[in-house]
């Protein structure tokens, strides 16, 4: 019984969070339509699994000889 009622508590608070989540999503969109999940900060997945390249050169021009 005892890990039933675990299990019921975490599956409430579960509940609880995704329901604040959405409650903050949909605030966020409504403030700012315009912009929708770029204000949330929301990437597509291949921009999250890629970082920034960098060549690690100093400019764009090599130096002349």
């Amino acid at each position: 019984m005892f890990e039933y009622e675990l299990h019921r508590m975490n599956h409430a608070q579960l509940v609880r969070e995704a329901a604040a989540q959405r409650l903050t999503h949909e605030a966020a969109e409504t403030a700012g339509s315009a912009r929708g999940p770029r204000r949330l900060g929301r990437r597509g997945r291949a921009a999250a699994a890629e970082g920034r390249v960098e060549d690690g050169a100093r400019g764009r021009f090599v130096r002349a000889a």
